[in-house]
């Protein structure tokens, strides 16, 4: 029985260790699956970098022809990003005018153009406010990084688009796609446009990493969301509203009604003259 129960046993040994090796291969692959699906990253005004997840940025591929670079954040930590990837933050391309880049794509798909943003100069908004332009499509409306999240603080924007049949999708606009995208920033009223570094992968939002949750922003997000939804009574009426009507907020004491004030001291110079003018008007009649 023993020799028969061997056999048997063997298969099933085999079977979950093949599973075993399995989930770990899965598992590398799904860790090296991002940095394999990055078709273009550069690191703006900077060089050559590898982040934590295996995306290789190239040297920027302006230095010398656009714009100009600066290390000026190289000073500065930069929030919510890793210490190994604060560079990607510190280190940026700005240009009097609008400039871009230009990215090749081969295969048609769904792809994400992820820019990263770092505001290092300027410490108040409406300093530096920009859009940017993807295949002549404003994907980033009126960019105020510092109004977004503050000075010297990691900040992305994460830009879903399609390719299929020669036509690139994006933001609900189509228009037709020729092998090239082109990722512009474009001069605005306020300073001058700029990235800190971008990549373009294959795949959805829910895939690109996120960055280092931030206390100051989710307090305000949360503080949006409740201006956005008040709370609603028994009577399905919104609190906010009816409270606001009953209490409204007085920036100071109430100023007095100058015309609520007693009026006696206004007769007396009536009286007075009419007093004057009787006995003169006697006087008048006996002559």
């Amino acid at each position: 029985m023993r020799r028969v129960a061997a056999p048997r046993a063997a298969p099933l040994v085999l079977a979950a260790l093949s599973l075993l090796l399995a989930e770990r291969c899965g598992a590398d692959g799904g860790a090296s699956s991002l940095s394999e699906r990055v078709i273009w990253a550069v690191n703006a005004g900077g060089d050559a970098h590898t982040d934590v997840h295996g995306i290789n940025y190239k040297k920027d591929p302006l230095e010398g022809k656009v714009g100009k670079a600066s290390d000026y954040g190289m000073r500065l930590p930069i929030l919510r990003s890793s210490p190994e990837d604060q560079v990607l933050y510190q280190t940026e391309r700005y240009n009097e005018d609008t400039f871009g880049y230009e990215v090749p794509v081969r295969d048609e798909g769904e792809y994400i153009l992820v820019l990263k943003f770092s505001e290092v100069y300027f410490a108040q908004s409406q300093q530096k406010v920009f859009d940017v332009r993807l295949n002549g499509h404003v994907v980033v409306k009126d960019l105020d990084i510092f109004e977004r999240v503050g000075h010297s603080t990691a900040h992305d924007e994460i830009v879903p688009f399609s390719i299929k049949r020669g036509k690139l999708s994006v933001q609900g606009e189509v228009s037709t796609f020729n092998g090239k995208l082109t990722v512009e920033f474009i001069k605005g009223y306020y300073d001058n446009p700029k990235v800190c570094a971008l990549y373009v992968m294959k795949g959805k939002p829910e895939d690109v990493p996120k960055l280092q949750p931030h206390p100051g922003l989710e307090k305000r997000d949360e503080e949006e969301e409740e201006e956005e939804d008040p709370e609603l009574g028994e009577d399905g009426v919104k609190k906010s509203a009816s409270t606001a009507a009953k209490n409204p907020v007085r920036s100071g004491p109430r100023t007095p009604n100058p015309y609520a004030a007693d009026n006696s001291s206004l007769m007396f110079p009536i009286l007075v003259a009419f007093g004057v003018f009787i006995p003169t008007l006697f006087c008048l009649c006996r002559l």
